[in-house]
């Protein structure tokens, strides 16, 4: 295996760096903090551009993230367990992490050079909730997302980051507000799809359109805006036993996609 440099002075440039970035205060993010082998392999893949990888110097690295690395010549260095506390202080210590340059924000107009359905997540707040239907998105072939009022900044944040497993860079996702948003879909035709209790069709009938559908989400508490509402949409429900409350945003966002997923991967 090549022998990788190992940093062991607090006064290396990419110390400071790393500091920076966990920060949680920052109100420009230009730069991400990428943690775990998993999201590290996802993001090369999908072509995020790394400043540089890091693991500890008590583990070694794993050969499937080398391989990554050394494909785009991201430079990988060891980190003295000394630094690493200094580093991350009292959070998780991940045995593999990386610094990278945010992308451009994707804008609600890019969405329209993409296939697949859109799923729109509107007041949806709980991150580990949006980064589980980016995984999902991602695996059942959506064209992109719309994160209405999400009280992110960033899809660069370092939850949603965790949360998605690195997925998040992986297909658009957008952050719009509920005005932006509505303009958006009014003007692109694009066929709405909101879930709620009270359906006029049950999920299953999503798997005989033939067309791309925009899959409206909102919070578990209040469901999507009455400001949709405005638009031509058209409701879904799916079938559940009377006695539970509700799904899972996450759960329910998963169930519809899972119904598109041969006309989301048909390949079209």
């Amino acid at each position: 295996m090549t022998s990788l440099d190992v940093i062991t002075e607090r006064s290396d440039p990419a110390v400071q760096r790393i500091i920076d970035v966990t920060k949680h205060s920052r109100s420009v993010v230009r730069t991400a903090l990428i943690e775990d082998t998993e999201p590290l392999v996802q993001c090369v893949r999908a072509g995020l551009d790394f400043i540089e990888v890091y693991g500890l110097e008590s583990h070694p690295v794993p050969s499937q993230l080398l391989a990554a690395c050394q494909e785009r010549n991201i430079p990988v260095r060891l980190m003295g367990p000394s630094i690493v506390n200094q580093v991350f202080k009292g959070d998780k210590k991940p045995k593999t992490f990386g610094i990278a340059r945010v992308p451009k924000p994707c804008r609600l107009e890019d969405l329209a050079g993409t296939t697949g359905d859109l799923i729109v997540l509107d007041g949806v707040k709980i991150v580990g909730n949006i980064g589980a239907i980016v995984r999902t998105a991602f695996a059942l072939g959506a064209g992109g997302i719309v994160l209405v009022d999400s009280d992110l900044v960033s899809i660069a944040d370092r939850r949603l980051v965790r949360a998605s497993r690195g997925y998040v860079f992986s297909l658009p996702v957008v952050l719009a507000s509920r005005e932006e948003a509505i303009g958006y879909f009014r003007d692109s035709g694009t066929r709405l799809m909101a879930f709620g209790a009270d359906g006029e069709l049950g999920v299953g009938d999503l798997r005989g359109i033939d067309e791309r559908l925009a899959l409206l989400f909102g919070s578990e508490k209040t469901g999507a805006s009455s400001e949709f509402e405005g638009l031509s949409v058209n409701t879904v429900s799916i079938s559940m036993n009377p006695a539970a409350e509700s799904l899972n945003v996450s759960v329910s966002a998963g169930i519809a996609l899972h119904e598109r997923a041969r006309w989301n991967l048909s390949g079209r």
